[in-house]
């Protein structure tokens, strides 16, 4: 098994942004331990409160990135948590250690979530091994940067939609027969539905299909107690920048705060609203975009 042992380094010296180390990775979804510097997953601060004690969540995408911190925070918050991937055997074993280290439990599923087959595999494993589902988090995501929109073909299209938000619902579904009253879904939307991007034309519109999914799912869910929401992260350094972006160099500093966001920046968003502090929101989008500004 590979050592989960990481010494990520600080995107910010002095006060002031760094710039990223020019990289590229052949495609997505990307590889975690091939990034430099790898992504912050927690912060050494970040303490525990017991907040997720006794939960069980399952995780789209978990093997890496935003997926890999959201699994980790949960853990320190006394969660155990089945995770699910592509093909990224060594970033799921090295999460599965941090998840381990934190005292909990990490089930890893391997699945493309194209397949209905394949999801329903991640939530029938999920029950046998933890007897029951508390918190989805459908985070898993697939993206390709494209000059303009003549460069988008019908099967990029397919393949984003099919990942990004048909797939979701596809999840949810199956889930919905095994959640109870106060479980919790936590979709992963994106600052690009709301901003838009010109380079990434199909995924802002899944992304923005994603919103309009929550707030439907929380209308739908109330009368039973089931809360959906969803975090619409910004410019965030994870697998997927380095396997589709041209230039990393700059990426991030467009923002207010002038550089990208960690994922240990964005997890601490989900453990909210998987936890008992957010008993009376639903139906909402978080926004952790490094200053953007985006109408809600």
């Amino acid at each position: 098994m590979a050592t989960a042992k990481k010494k990520t380094q600080s995107h910010i010296s002095n006060g002031k942004p760094k710039k990223f180390p020019a990289q590229s990775q052949p495609g997505p979804p990307g590889h975690e331990y091939k990034m430099r510097p790898e992504p912050e997953v927690i912060r050494k601060g970040y303490h525990g409160s017991g907040k997720l004690n006794g939960k069980i969540a399952l995780i789209t995408g978990g093997d890496s990135g935003i997926g890999r911190a959201i699994a980790v925070h949960f853990a320190r918050e006394g969660a155990n948590v089945a995770i699910n991937y592509l093909s990224e055997e060594r970033d799921a074993k090295d999460t599965a250690e941090m998840v381990e280290k934190e005292g909990q439990q990490c089930l890893l599923i391997k699945g493309d979530l194209r397949d209905t087959r394949a999801c329903a595999r991640m939530i029938n494993r999920t029950l046998s091994e933890f007897g029951k589902l508390d918190i989805l988090v459908n985070n898993a995501a697939t993206q390709h940067f494209q000059e303009d929109i003549n460069a988008v073909t019908d099967k990029q299209v397919r393949e984003t939609f099919e990942t990004n938000i048909i797939a979701m619902i596809r999840m949810t579904r199956l889930a919905m027969p095994h959640l109870k009253k106060g479980a919790r879904i936590i979709n992963t939307t994106s600052v690009t539905a709301y901003r838009g991007s010109n380079h990434l034309l199909d995924y802002s519109a899944t992304k923005g299909a994603i919103v309009s999914f929550t707030r439907s799912l929380a209308a739908d869910l109330a009368p039973k107690g089931i809360l959906v929401n969803a975090v619409a992260p910004g410019p965030i350094w994870t697998p997927l920048i380095p396997a589709t972006a041209d230039d990393v160099t700059k990426f991030g500093s467009d923002t207010p705060l002038k550089r990208a966001g960690q994922p240990s920046e964005v997890a601490p968003a989900y453990v909210y609203l998987a936890c008992d502090d957010s008993t009376y929101v639903t139906g909402q989008v978080l926004h952790v975009t490094g200053g953007d500004f985006m109408s809600s």
